[in-house]
């Protein structure tokens, strides 16, 4: 049973993606893992307003659900009838467990744990790049504080050749 909710779970993961800086997941996924339509969702959205502020949940614009769509498919061709003629409505973590409060079933329940187990799996990966990146940039900040100390060393170094290259030519000229 481990192997199927992992395989779930990384399914569910493939589902999370980032639009205007949160992660969010799609209306017609959320229907799909919970076995009903999409518009049982938005119906319990539209239903209680008061539950699902914007930061819970939003509808997408054009542009964001096309680069949604290409980020699912690699090519992307648009036919008329082939989507959805509404733009569809994304969840946030927070309106994945309000939407959980209001559909009331086993599935439900299932589902929404999986799905939050996921936004935290996701949020483990992208803390551990944010480590990593900082680590890199730290490197790089100090290898090039270290080539800035070598080419000082080196001009310096220059300088004092220099000098003494004229030091010895203004001695053989006297001499």
């Amino acid at each position: 049973m481990n192997n199927v909710i992992l395989t779930e779970q990384e399914k569910i993961e493939n589902m999370i993606y980032e639009v205007r800086g949160k992660q969010v997941m799609l209306d017609s996924d959320l229907a799909k893992l919970y076995g009903v339509e999409t518009k049982r969702i938005n119906e319990a959205v539209r239903r209680n307003p008061e539950k699902f502020p914007e930061r819970f949940c939003f509808k997408l614009s054009k542009n964001e659900y096309l680069d949604i769509l290409r980020s699912q498919n690699a090519t992307l061709e648009l036919k008329p009838g082939q989507y959805s003629k509404y733009l569809p409505r994304v969840f946030t973590e927070q309106g994945v467990a309000m939407l959980a409060t209001i559909l009331k079933s086993a599935v439900a329940t299932q589902v929404s744990i999986a799905i939050m187990d996921a936004f935290v799996i996701m949020r483990k990966y992208i803390s551990n790049d944010l480590i990593q990146q900082k680590y890199i940039n730290n490197l790089v900040i100090k290898h090039d504080e270290d080539i800035k100390l070598l080419q000082e060393s080196f001009n310096k170094l220059e300088d004092k050749i220099v000098k003494s290259s004229l030091i010895k030519y203004v001695l053989a000229i006297i001499e």
